[in-house]
Order: C-alpha cells, then structure tokens, then sequence
C-alpha cells in the first residue's frame, strides 16, 4: 500500500505541472493566465498539502519531494507536447527536456530549489497535521501573502494586478483559517483534559 501514495503523488504532481505550464500558454483567456502561471506559492502548497496527509516526517518529505520533482518534470514536459505547438517526436522531446532542464541559470536553479523546498514543505504539512505546528502556518500563509510583496520589490511583479492581489488576499484568508483551526485546537485540548 505505501507505493500507492507515491504513486498518486507524481501523477498529482505530473497533472499540476503540466496544468500550470498549459495555463501560462492560454493567453485567449486573459493575460491574467501568464501571469498566474508565474506564482510561485502554488508550487510550495501543493507539497504542504501532500504532507497533512502523513503521520511520520519522513515519508511526509519523500511525498513531498516526489511530488515536486513530478510538478516539474510535468511543467518541462507540457513545454514540448503537441499542447505547445510543438510535433511530437521522440528525439525533440528528449532534446527539448535535456535542454530546458540544464542550460541558463533558472531552470535549474527551479530544479535545485525544488530538491529543498518539497521535502521541507512535506514535512511542514505533516507537522501541521500531527501538532498544529503555528510555525508551519505562518510559514504557508506568508508565502502566499508575501510573494506580491517580494516580486514587487525585486522588479519581478508582472501585470495584471489583479492576479497578485487574488494570491495576497488567498494568503490572509488562509491566515485567519489557520488562526481558526489553531484555536479550536487548543480548545479541544482544554475539553478532552478537563
């Protein structure tokens, strides 16, 4: 049965990837597409979500790292499927994927953050899961609320506006469910010892 978790984490992963990557191509709907195809957050989220389903931290880091790697390995692929315009030959593919995973600085450096930030995430999910860790929340709702914020301070905030405000008010709004969940908690906690 554990294999199975692996398993439904990279095609989760596969599925995400491709799906942001699919997103920042479909600019007939809107320039908000390319846009929110370019936040980061998401890609930090989905391996916290992964890890509040795991009791050990461990396999919470494993699942999150699998996850992770399959979101990119989806992404890096989707760039090359017949979806982007490109026909479908096994050596473009293979070419394509070899070359868009290894040269200039970015890709990589995606790559290598992706290598520290799954499993750290994973595990942030996992802490939350089994000890409504407020570090773990602070950490997830910061990373939403914070990115506008950071992308506008280092020239990297793309327009529309829209889009960043969507992803700052997500990040209060998950604020205040974590401050939710804490407290009832420490409620619960309080009941059951009395």
């Amino acid at each position: 049965m554990p294999v199975v978790g692996f398993l439904l984490a990279a095609i989760l992963g596969l599925v995400f990837g491709a799906a942001d990557q699919y997103l920042g191509s479909m600019s007939w709907i809107g320039s908000w597409a390319a846009t929110a195809a370019q936040a980061s957050a998401p890609w930090l989220i989905l391996p916290f979500l992964i890890g509040t389903t795991q009791q050990r931290a461990p396999r919470a880091a494993a699942l999150g790292l699998v996850v992770t790697l399959s979101a990119l390995l989806g992404y890096f692929a989707m760039t090359y499927s017949p979806m982007e315009v490109h026909p479908w030959s096994f050596g473009r593919f293979t070419s394509g994927m070899f070359a868009v995973t290894t040269r200039g600085w970015y890709n990589p450096t995606y790559i290598l953050g992706g290598l520290v930030m799954g499993p750290s995430f994973g595990v942030l999910g996992q802490r939350w899961r089994v000890r409504r860790w407020w570090v773990s929340a602070a950490i997830v709702a910061g990373v939403l609320f914070m990115e506008p914020l950071a992308r506008l301070a280092t020239g990297q905030l793309m327009p529309p506006a829209p889009v960043w405000t969507v992803e700052a008010t997500s990040g209060a709004v998950v604020a205040a469910l974590f401050v939710y969940a804490l407290m009832d908690s420490r409620r619960a906690s309080r009941v059951s010892s009395t």
